[in-house]
């Protein structure tokens, strides 16, 4: 019901879309003697439950109008929310203007709706918030006398502080508010700026907006950046997906690093693009091994077996959760810097418990995503779609005299999905779901073709009858026959070179099998 304002109690202005708590968060205030003041679906909520509210309209004496597009912009609303304590009472006094003590706000839910695959224009407009903007704005500018609340997972803390301050927010709690709100206006801004500037005037989608406006929240300030002298932080998307490295929990070990981060980025987006049981060892921001099995001990072993060596002080990767037998086996045979895994029971946490320093995280699975990438470029910005570009055997086209055997196509395919988180220029030979020899980053193909042998020889493991997945067509001949002459049995590549013909021709000479796949994977 409605209710006249007491001028001398304090005022909270309540004016929300989303509604999740919001009637028992008002009744506290209102046990703490907080007089509440409420837009229309707001206030019908907190009158249905009982509550004693007055409408805006009331209190500006101006009637909701244009269906509700014009409510709260009134000298009587911004007022009480921009009116200095001790600066201002006069004019306040002199024009009927309560203070506003306390602004609940939260705005209209344009990134949800716009979200949504069959959203309309009409709709994402409808949705653009004016009045809420505003008010925000007006709240946080004036936080030396009023707290701004913009999220619901705001309500605990806030009702905890007001309740240790007799009703008060001390200035710490209002300024940190206050941070938040603009935070949370410029995300909103930028949200509808992106979508709006990612359409025509006729409403044709654009694949980028005309200017982009990347919005981060910080997680963690770094204790330095990829060197010692850089400075970092790490932040995440305000929404990350699911199953992201952002949405990751550590549940022991010492302070990710900068470099500790972007390795076990990789080495998560590497299993988890498999929906058999793998494993995968990164070391800076490369596989040196991985590996599908039935059990992750199994996987890997089979990875760690690929370069023992480039393993020590790796990063650990299993889309699978982890046993204490697997983690035992980990923990004693090698120094690693971060463990991943969708899940540890008590023993394998128990087991891990032993090697203090490990950092060890946890990470809902699930599929990658698609999304957009970013790279800073002398005072620019290169942006890009996620590489994610998932293929079949029937993708492929089969290219030599001689096709695939069913193992060969097993083994090409799982070397591929490797091959596209090895930086370019990137070969990986492949035999029974696990890698044999991996060669990366060299400035020629033959180079990394040759390391990759190299790598196998070291490890001992048999490279005779292994594939070769290569993440760029081969520009010329020499990197087949370096396949060749380790009898390597079928290739998967992109192709697409001026030299196909000549390429093509090697692989019969050697009585390999080659496919395209027509999809290349640099990785830089």
């Amino acid at each position: 019901m409605n209710t006249p304002l007491v001028s001398n109690r304090a005022l909270a202005l309540i004016s929300v879309s989303d509604k999740t708590g919001i009637v028992e968060f008002a009744s506290r205030l209102a046990d703490m003697g907080f007089g509440l003041l409420s837009t229309g679906g707001t206030a019908r909520a907190l009158s249905e439950a009982g509550l004693q509210v007055t409408e805006v309209s009331e209190h500006t004496g101006s009637p909701e109008i244009m269906g509700g597009r014009v409510k709260t912009l009134h000298p009587r609303i911004h007022g009480g929310l921009l009116g200095r304590s001790g600066e201002d009472d006069a004019v306040m006094a002199e024009h009927d203007i309560p203070r506003i003590d306390l602004a609940v706000i939260n705005l209209y839910p344009f990134e949800a709706v716009t979200s949504r695959p069959d959203c309309r224009f009409e709709d994402a407009v409808e949705n653009i918030d004016i009045g809420g903007p505003a008010m925000v704005r007006s709240a946080a500018k004036n936080f030396e006398s009023v707290g701004v609340v913009t999220s619901a997972d705001q309500y605990a803390m806030v009702l905890e502080r007001l309740e240790a301050g007799g009703g008060k927010l001390d200035r710490v709690t209002r300024y940190a508010l206050a941070v938040a709100a603009f935070n949370r206006v410029a995300q909103y801004d930028d949200a509808i700026s992106n979508y709006l500037s990612a359409r025509t005037p006729e409403d044709e989608p654009a694949a980028f907006p005309q200017q982009t406006n990347p919005s981060f929240t910080k997680i963690a300030d770094l204790r330095y950046g990829e060197n010692p002298h850089q400075q970092a932080a790490w932040y995440r998307d305000p929404k990350p997906a699911a199953g992201s490295l952002a949405t990751a929990r550590q549940l022991q070990g010492k302070e990710l690093s900068y470099n500790n981060i972007a390795d076990a980025d990789a080495a998560w987006e590497c299993v988890r693009q498999f929906n058999q049981t793998a494993c995968a060892i990164i070391k800076h921001a490369n596989p040196c091994g991985a590996a599908v099995a039935e059990s992750p001990g199994r996987a890997y072993d089979l990875a760690f077996a690929t370069d023992p060596t480039s393993a020590f002080g790796g990063i650990i990767a299993f889309n699978r959760p982890l046993d204490a037998a697997t983690a035992a086996a980990i923990v004693e045979r090698q120094f690693l810097e971060v463990l991943i895994a969708p899940a540890y029971d008590p023993e394998t946490l128990a087991v891990l418990a032993g090697k203090k320093n490990v950092r060890v995280l946890q990470i809902d699975g699930g599929a990658p995503v698609p999304q957009q990438e970013f790279k800073r470029v002398g005072n620019g910005l290169l942006v890009q779609t996620t590489d994610l570009h998932p293929i079949e055997t029937s993708d492929c086209r089969v290219v030599s005299r001689r096709e695939p055997s069913g193992q060969e196509w097993e083994d090409l395919m799982f070397a591929w999905k490797v091959a596209r988180m090895v930086k370019s220029n990137a070969i990986v030979y492949a035999a029974g779901g696990r890698t044999i020899g991996i060669g990366a980053g060299q400035m020629s193909r033959v180079d990394s073709a040759r390391i990759g042998r190299w790598k196998a020889k070291d490890a001992g493991l048999p490279i005779e009858g292994a594939v070769m997945a290569s993440d760029a067509f081969f520009p010329f001949r020499d990197g087949i026959d370096t396949a060749g002459e380790a009898s390597i049995a079928a290739v998967i590549q992109p192709g697409g070179s001026m030299r196909d013909d000549e390429v093509i021709a090697a692989a019969d000479e050697h009585g390999m099998a080659m496919a395209f796949t027509g999809i290349r994977h640099f990785r830089h």
